[in-house]
Order: C-alpha cells, then structure tokens, then sequence
C-alpha cells in the first residue's frame, strides 16, 4: 500500500511516501499495519489509552476517512498525525 505521511509522522518513517504491507480491511487496521513497519509513529497516532488520537486525519484514495471505514489493499493512504498544542 502506498501511504502519504504530513507532518512530524515524517520523522517516524524517513520519508513523505513509504510502502507498506497490508492486505485490506479497515483504515484502522491500516493504521496497524503502518505503525507494525513504522513502529516510532505510535506515539503520534494514538492516544495513551490505545485509541486511534481523533485528531489524526485519515483519507483513502483522495477521500477522508474514518478509522472504521473500509480500506482496500491497493488504496492510497494519506495520514495526517495529532498535532498538539493549545
């Protein structure tokens, strides 16, 4: 799968496109799957009860998505991290 990484996930994967494997499902098993091979973007993904942080931006081929939302294999991701701040 292709994703497309904005913002401080960049310094989690080295690059702003990266590759991943995954073999369809939901966007949230996506997010697994990016996190498995990326494993230093988990602290900007979720939140420390283990859910995905509701301020990361998902979206599947061009379109937002929502973590529950269905992600097909050859899809092209693009995540958008939490960002914090006040």
């Amino acid at each position: 799968m292709d994703v497309t990484v904005y913002g401080p996930l960049r310094s989690a994967t080295g690059d702003k496109h990266v590759q991943i494997e995954f073999e369809g499902g939901t966007v949230r098993d996506a997010i697994e799957a990016l996190v498995a091979a990326y494993p230093r973007a988990k602290a900007q993904m979720y939140r420390n009860d283990g859910r995905v942080a509701p301020s990361v931006r998902i979206s599947v081929d061009g379109d937002s998505a929502d973590v529950d939302d269905p992600c097909p294999a050859d899809a092209s991701l693009a995540v958008h991290p939490a960002v914090q701040g006040g």
